[in-house]
């Protein structure tokens, strides 16, 4: 199981990925350009303390992300036709979220094996990346049995 955040405008919100994926073991790919200075100043200030546990890869854009992925593109977005609540998750998924000012471009959503939308009420628009990402990694986790030993 990996995370993937898509051209990422919040440096907060990727610290707080990055600490998801440090408590859960699970790697975070990074796809640039990124919405703020990323330098390691930057790293330590959005990731805390969690940042040397944390299993990040960096790629300088989407073309290069996809030439490396090993399993099925989950893209998690509010034109997704599957509800989380049906969606089966494998082992080897990686779980792509997209930048918190534009969601997903069309080529994005062409790759992904799945479109996955979290149901939340009617007449809102969309939760914070960061906790869509910790609701998802953690069903997907219950799913797959993935969850770190204690």
């Amino acid at each position: 199981m990996r995370l993937a955040l898509f051209e990422p405008d919040i440096a907060g919100n990727v610290g707080a990925v990055l600490r998801l994926g440090a408590c859960f073991d699970t790697p975070v790919d990074l796809i640039e350009p990124m919405g703020f200075g990323w330098n390691d100043a930057a790293f330590r200030r959005a990731a805390m303390d969690y940042g040397g546990a944390a299993d990040v890869v960096r790629h300088a854009d989407f073309h290069e992300f996809a030439g490396k992925l090993p399993g099925r593109v989950i893209l998690f977005t509010t034109r997704g036709s599957i509800p989380l609540t049906e969606t089966v998750f494998q082992p080897g998924d990686t779980l792509l979220f997209g930048s918190e000012s534009r969601g997903a471009p069309d080529y994005v959503h062409e790759r992904a094996d799945l479109a996955v939308r979290i149901p939340i009420r009617a007449g809102l628009r969309s939760l914070n990346l960061a906790v869509s990402a910790g609701i998802s990694l953690a069903e997907a986790l219950r799913q797959t049995n993935g969850f770190p030993p204690q």
